[in-house]
């Protein structure tokens, strides 16, 4: 039984890994279109970052997400499977039943609490080095990085050490509670959907449904969560990415009501259509890892224990 609860942990991290690289380059468009200014709309970013930057202006950072993220899904899958198989242990004796609805939104709910702990920090470091390339402009004053030219963070390591030193264990959990916001409902919306969809297309008699399903279903729930997670997301970004240069937001609140009285409300739903897109491929690749990855480690160990 022991073992069993770690494959969900290493099947997280590969389904972790394989949605980082599926889906960066849309990540990087989508935070610069949220937190940074003169994009317009989503095409036009691509051009001009491609223009700019080339192929590996979309990749940016993204050694830091794949080392991150990786640990970070192995931990929200880890997490939400061992709950729902303790939920179940608790509700019928048996840990592989299958799971009530109320038990998949309770494991989803604690997977958000739990990823959010570890997330927070992670989406921080990404974020700012993602936005430190960017002009600060703010009524027309721009204030130049100290040396114009030069990043003010070398590299996730430096970022963090540098947002610890002048922000402390606070600076690194800024924008915590607009996660927090944007997870646990996101988790509920993201779990429950794949549950429903792999349920709906798989018959019943199999366990595990077949990749074309998985692909689906992931997708689905993942465009699903990612689209309506968009709002609070906004402000997570705004907040996090806010402190590269100077701080304006007081908190959560604070940056909803700023952002509403600047731009009104369809500032929070700026970057929705590339959160969609990519929560699709992003959500296919990593259920499909997850599943797969899953599957293997359980036949080998079918092999190995007769």
């Amino acid at each position: 039984m022991g073992s069993l609860q770690l494959q969900d942990f290493a099947a997280g991290w590969v389904g972790g890994a394989a949605s980082v690289v599926v889906g960066h380059p849309l990540d990087t468009i989508k935070t610069r279109l949220q937190a940074g200014q003169g994009y317009g709309n989503t095409l036009n970013c691509v051009l001009t970052v491609y223009r700019n930057e080339s192929v590996a202006g979309f990749f940016k950072g993204m050694s830091f997400p794949l080392a991150s993220i990786a640990v970070y899904s192995s931990v929200v899958f880890g997490v939400f499977s061992n709950t729902q198989r303790l939920l179940s242990q608790l509700r019928h004796g048996d840990p592989a039943r299958a799971p009530a609805l109320a038990d998949v939104a309770l494991a989803s709910m604690v997977a958000g609490f739990v990823s959010v702990g570890i997330g927070s920090p992670v989406d921080l470091v990404k974020i700012r080095l993602q936005m430190q390339t960017q002009p600060y402009i703010k009524a027309n004053i721009k204030l130049q990085p100290t040396v114009p030219g030069f990043p003010v963070y070398r590299g996730p390591i430096h970022c963090f050490r540098t947002v610890l030193k002048k922000e402390g264990i606070a600076g690194m959990y800024r924008g915590a509670g607009a996660m927090l916001l944007r997870d646990v409902p996101g988790y509920c919306l993201y779990f429950i959907p794949y549950t429903f969809f792999c349920g709906w297309i798989t018959p019943d008699g199999c366990i595990s449904p077949n990749p074309s399903s998985i692909w689906l279903a992931g997708g689905v729930a993942g465009a699903i969560s990612w689209g309506t997670a968009t709002p609070m997301d906004v402000v997570k970004s705004r907040l996090q990415a806010d402190g590269v240069y100077l701080n304006k937001y007081k908190g959560t609140l604070d940056c909803i009501l700023q952002s509403y009285q600047n731009e009104g409300l369809k500032v929070f739903f700026r970057g929705i259509t590339v959160n969609a897109v990519r929560g699709f491929p992003m959500s296919s690749a990593m259920f499909l890892g997850y599943e797969l990855s899953l599957k293997a480690m359980k036949r080998d160990q079918t092999e190995t224990n007769p």
